[in-house]
């Protein structure tokens, strides 16, 4: 939203469960309600943020993540088309299996739990279906944002509070500023780019080293953050495990750069300084995503 106002555009926020002022609510599962919105609101552009979000979750709730991850956004692109709209959804890395990571869009998709599933067969009834889409795989977005749910926001808790989180040691991939996510996804929008596109921050790593650099650049300890195999976590979904996503394509086309995870940390220290009001609200999350 920040991105799209900047660029001048009307633009037209939503949220289900946690309020945010100006926005409007909305429940994708609501076909009536949607239906109402975009036939009001008459966007150009629809994009889709909504979902499920922890595999863990997914792999709990088969059913409740098809209806969250497919049918609900299917559903809004179906009324988007109705009036012209595009439609662009955010779809995951983990529609690959992690054995040969990192990944290039013409890569076959082969999900190893229910979120990736889900993600997958969005993205084959979009590209089936549409014409107008587009689709883009990122992976490890963190960056300042009102929940403080994402991984960076969790380390940073536990840092500051000191109490123990485990990190797996061997989960690697790229990690994806959100401030650079929105911008590449907002000028894929206004050129009218359409098609599949990998969009993540330049590097890889596994998700320990970015832990202990996360500390670092916020000046924190990274004491509390505990290193494991992800066999020995205990996760209800299989993870894959070297997800990473290969970006040439976009950074080709796109003005956009997709920059590094210390960059970004920089950055996103910058602009939400030390403070991190959520602190005291949110707790720790063991079925992150990120």
């Amino acid at each position: 939203m920040k991105v799209l106002e900047a660029g001048g555009h009307e633009s037209v926020g939503t949220y289900r469960s946690f309020s945010i002022k100006g926005y409007v609510r909305l429940d994708l599962n609501d076909s009536r309600s949607v239906q109402s919105i975009v036939e009001r609101v008459r966007p150009d552009w629809i994009f889709c943020t909504a979902g499920m979000t922890s595999a863990d979750a997914c792999e709990e709730q088969p059913a409740l993540a098809r209806r969250e991850i497919v049918d609900g956004p299917i559903g809004l692109a179906q009324i988007g088309r109705k009036i012209g709209a595009g439609f662009l959804f955010y779809s995951s890395s983990y529609v690959f299996d992690g054995q040969a990571g990192p990944y290039v869009e013409e890569d076959s998709p082969s999900p190893i739990n229910v979120y990736g599933q889900c993600k997958y067969e969005a993205e084959k009834i979009l590209q089936l279906e549409f014409k107008q889409w587009v689709i883009v795989r990122t992976v490890v977005v963190y960056g300042p944002e009102v929940q403080g749910k994402n991984f960076a926001c969790q380390v940073l808790r536990a840092a500051r509070s000191s109490k123990a989180m485990t990190v797996p040691i061997d989960q690697v991939s790229n990690t994806t500023y959100n401030r650079d996510l929105a911008r590449a996804s907002v000028e894929l929008a206004e050129r009218n780019l359409y098609g599949l596109y990998h969009l993540a921050g330049s590097d890889n790593t596994d998700r320990y080293s970015f832990g202990k650099r996360i500390c670092d650049v916020f000046g924190y300890d990274s004491a509390p953050l505990e290193p494991r195999r992800t066999a020995e976590m205990n996760q209800g979904a299989p993870r894959p495990l070297h997800a990473g996503l290969v970006t040439t394509c976009a950074q080709r086309v796109l003005k956009t750069r997709l920059g590094g995870a210390r960059d970004g940390l920089i950055r996103m220290r910058h602009e939400m300084g030390n403070d991190l009001p959520w602190s005291r609200r949110q707790g720790i999350n063991p079925g992150y995503e990120g």
